[in-house]
């Protein structure tokens, strides 16, 4: 009789690495940039394959293999790779799997360095990308070409927290055999498996929940096994392998991650009916608003609504930057899915180079504001946040 599957939070806590000799209770860091051989055969053989071992830290090494199964077991994932940062990720996944020629369709709601990589880089390889909107996804097959590739799109995405349908993306994937391709790092392996809903890779932030108190960068794409081990192959050639020691702290974030992502939700959600009912807001989303445009979706994909909220100031972008610096407890930071409470005004800052038209495109207002809620006491969130809006 085969054992039984452990729960997440089991999963989380029980999946390290064989205890050494000295029968430690928490996995040892291991700071080291190779690994040695016990001879000139066993050299070869690790070298070609034959065997399965660490031989140098940007190819494996055991806290970000740790790290890795941690997530391939969260998603449901057959293999995966740990990079430096989330961008990293998202590049080196790109790039390992294009071809000069090659096509990606994907949703026009991505985070702003992806778009840069689709529009700035991956041209000067003969890439190319078309875009479909968030409420537009009927269009999707109008985009598909011989030359396509790649599906790809980011749910809830940053920063308007709009919902796609999973089920439907992996639906026209399969019909039209492509790579379907899901940053998740949002919802978290907790929230949400896209894998469950025919994605084929799932790429991570974990500098975001995931951590979850603004230490460490952090990246991770999981999958298919044929498509990871070309992931693989061009990112032990290329190097941007995370650091044993992030891998380490991410690792042991992981064992929190369904308790602090519960509070973050309970937070995000009191403070979201809080601002839908303040005069000085235009309107609110929260995926588990029953207000969101795809609220239905949301329920059907998502465990909960998250920890992002975004709304739209009475005022425009002038609204915005004075919301901002009446903020007194909350940060002001480029960040998101910390402990700390975080607002930003994207019109203002990070999207302030974008003409009005091209954030409208990506439901970039003049004056849309994005909380990541932290795990304050939700009183003092509101408190804050209603005495700025004031």
């Amino acid at each position: 009789m085969s054992e039984k599957k452990k729960q997440f939070e089991t999963n989380a806590i029980r999946t390290q690495l064989e205890r050494s000799e000295f029968l430690e209770h928490s996995v040892p860091l291991y700071l080291t940039s190779s690994f040695l051989f016990e001879d000139a055969e066993d050299m070869r053989a690790s070298f070609s394959e034959e065997k399965e071992r660490n031989i140098y830290s940007r190819f494996t090494n055991p806290n970000t293999s740790e790290f890795v199964e941690k997530i391939c077991n969260m998603e449901g994932a057959e293999a995966g790779y740990a990079f430096a940062t989330g961008m990293a990720a998202v590049f080196s996944t790109f790039a390992a799997l294009l071809d000069s020629g090659d096509h990606i369709v994907s949703s026009r709601s991505v985070f702003g360095s992806t778009h840069t990589l689709f529009t700035k880089y991956l041209p000067k390889w003969n890439i190319t990308t078309s875009y479909f909107k968030v409420d537009e996804v009927d269009t999707i097959e109008s985009l598909i070409t011989p030359q396509t590739k790649i599906l790809y799109a980011e749910s809830p995405t940053n920063p308007a927290v709009d919902i796609i349908d999973l089920q439907l993306l992996g639906d026209i994937a399969k019909k039209h055999n492509l790579i379907l391709i899901i940053d998740n790092c949002f919802a978290t392996p907790y929230l949400q498996q896209p894998i469950t809903f025919g994605a084929d890779l799932v790429i991570h932030s974990a500098t975001k929940l995931i951590d979850g108190q603004g230490r460490v960068l952090g990246g991770v794409t999981v999958g298919r096994a044929d498509l990871m081990r070309e992931i693989y192959l061009f990112s032990r050639n290329t190097g941007p392998a995370l650091s044993p020691f992030n891998a380490w702290v991410l690792s042991k974030s992981l064992e929190t991650l369904s308790v602090r992502v519960d509070k973050h939700c309970e937070n995000a959600l009191k403070v979201a009916e809080f601002l839908e009912s303040h005069p000085h807001v235009n309107w609110v989303k929260y995926p588990f608003l029953k207000s969101h445009p795809q609220y239905e979706v949301a329920k059907k994909q998502m465990k909960l609504g998250g920890n992002i909220v975004a709304f739209e100031v009475k005022g425009g972008i002038e609204a915005g930057r004075k919301f901002l610096n009446a903020v007194k407890m909350c940060s002001l930071s480029a960040n998101l899915g910390d402990t700390r409470s975080i607002v930003t005004h994207p019109a203002s800052t990070t999207h302030s180079k974008l003409s009005e038209e091209d954030r409208l495109q990506v439901s970039i207002t003049d004056g849309l504001v994005r909380i990541s809620v932290g795990l304050e006491h939700v009183d003092d969130i509101i408190q804050d946040l209603k005495q700025a809006l004031n």
